[in-house]
């Protein structure tokens, strides 16, 4: 039976995932309400939100998900987010009835550098959120129970490590994390799963492969290629760039996540990819084929002249592919998108959204929270 909610608390709601899927849900599902509860990060940019912030079925609260106290406060009073659009009738005002846990520390390259934020946000911040939720949940004075709630875990397929040429990653491969930012994604992921078995509280996981798509912050891979090869800047390579991964678009992502979120078994995972592995090189090289057709005067043609081959990463994982055969047969969901129709979209934004590109870039999307809101 397909499970509904009313109100979501969307952790990491500002984050380029977290985002597409807040306007996701707002489109596919008018009545619903979300409530968006982020840190406002370097990464978080609540400018990804302009045109749903005036949406009453939308609210933003900033917070940090280690703030057990503000959780607590949300899960017990998060109604009262909306309460002011009708005061007079609670009717419209009902109890956060589903998490989808998006908030994460999730840039490799950082969490080699600074390990110490990602097992904070990552695992202690995980906690906060599962603890939470079994207190204003489970407990015996809750209007709620394990069948009209739901904790959606979001989490990565670099938890089960690295592959060689062949095989897929299943539900079932064992963890294997390479990095301080996978293992602290799978340590949150290992207390998601025991909360479900140890004290029943509903949880579903879904891991993912890479995403792209609208938004993305410009440190990862896709954006970083399109932005510097516009401006004529360098575009790294790490090592040989062989390095193979699985690349999700991110709206399929989000589709696969409300199917998660309405069918998914209780305590179960599901891996989400798109059937799309592309090696680092050939991925780059695509982007600046697209670019020298999509712009035939630019002065940085070819644009494949810009590539440049870095030193590798320490612990660079060589292969991520995912086996989506799961969520398609037992949920039915399979990606709309082939690498080549996604990518060819998410040029397009960019091209088409340079503002949002030189604000983020600048940091002066910082200032969107405190023009907003006054602090």
């Amino acid at each position: 039976m397909e499970r509904t909610f009313k109100t979501f608390l969307v952790t990491g709601g500002a984050g380029f995932i977290g985002s597409n899927f807040i306007r996701y849900m707002l489109s596919a599902y008018p009545e619903c309400k979300v409530i968006n509860f982020d840190a406002l990060t370097y990464a978080g940019n609540l400018e990804n939100l302009k045109e749903v912030e005036a949406d009453p079925n939308y609210r933003f609260v900033k917070g940090d998900i280690c703030d057990r106290v503000l959780v607590d406060s949300l899960l017990s009073g998060g109604h009262e987010v909306f309460k002011s659009l009708h005061p007079q009738s609670s009717a419209l005002s009902p109890v956060i009835d589903c998490i989808v846990h998006f908030a994460a520390e999730s840039h490799v390259d950082r969490s080699i550098t600074g390990p110490e934020a990602f097992l904070k946000t990552n695992v202690m911040g995980t906690f906060n959120l599962l603890e939470s939720a079994k207190k204003h949940w489970l407990s015996e004075s809750s209007s709620l129970s394990p069948q009209s709630s739901l904790f959606l875990h979001v989490s990565t397929d670099e938890v089960y490590g690295s592959l060689g040429d062949e095989g897929h990653f299943t539900e079932d491969t064992p963890f294997a994390p390479n990095s301080p930012y996978s293992a602290s994604k799978a340590g949150s992921d290992h207390l998601a799963r025991a909360y479900h078995h140890t004290y029943g509280l509903p949880v579903v996981t879904t891991n993912c492969s890479n995403n792209y798509g609208p938004y993305q912050f410009p440190e990862k891979l896709v954006p970083l290629v399109i932005l510097n090869a516009l401006e004529g800047k360098p575009l790294p390579v790490y090592g040989d760039g062989l390095n193979v991964r699985d690349w999700l678009y991110v709206d399929d992502h989000c589709s696969a996540i409300d199917m998660a979120i309405r069918q998914g078994r209780l305590g179960e995972t599901y891996n989400v990819g798109g059937w799309n592995e592309w090696k680092n090189i050939d991925i780059v090289r695509l982007i600046c084929q697209i670019l020298d057709e999509t712009i035939p005067d630019s002065p940085n043609r070819p644009h494949e002249s810009l590539i440049t081959f870095v030193k590798d990463r320490p612990g660079h994982d060589q292969r991520y592919a995912i086996d989506a055969s799961k969520i398609k047969e037992e949920l039915g969901w399979t990606p709309a998108h082939t690498f080549e129709t996604g990518i060819r979209e998410t040029i397009k934004w960019y091209l088409e959204n340079s503002d949002w590109c030189e604000t983020v870039r600048s940091g002066e999307y910082r200032d969107y929270y405190k023009h907003q809101y006054g602090s």
